[in-house]
């Protein structure tokens, strides 16, 4: 054989195995990345919450825009209710936060989603609805 066809065999002998090596290479980071439903989940233990709130809670959202962003389970513009409920235990102390998270927007929690701002909703409204979402995973387990 002439020496040009040994420098082609080589050339795409090469060629094969750095394709092969680069496929494995990202075979290998898509197997290391979160699947869909691994987030980080806020330790702690739920306090007991009246019913009468709940249901309070869930007409305040019914009647709000709240379906435009979210639904209760599965992602849509925003996380999951259910997602939502997962990773924050029922306390006061969070209820607060996301109550004012509602009402004064952000962004960066769940990723790219952008949370509208809410300014007219009252903070106690705010706090009811929190309330509610936070019971849906609970209620379901």
């Amino acid at each position: 054989m002439k020496p040009k066809t040994y420098l082609v065999k080589i050339l795409l002998l090469l060629l094969v195995f750095s394709c092969n090596s680069k496929s494995s290479e990202l075979e290998l980071e898509q197997n290391s990345k979160p699947k869909a439903k691994e987030f980080f989940v806020v330790p702690g233990e739920d306090e007991i919450i009246e019913p009468e709130i709940i249901k309070k809670g869930e007409v305040l959202v019914a009647y709000s825009d709240c379906y435009h962003c979210h639904k209760e389970e599965g992602k849509f513009k925003g996380p999951s209710f259910a997602d939502i409920a997962r990773r924050y235990p029922m306390q006061q102390a969070y209820i607060d936060l996301l109550a004012r998270k509602i009402i004064s927007g952000g962004s960066g929690t769940w990723g790219y989603p952008v949370m509208s701002s809410h300014p007219k909703l009252s903070l106690e409204d705010a706090k009811i609805m929190v309330t509610y979402i936070l019971s849906l995973e609970k209620s379901k387990s």
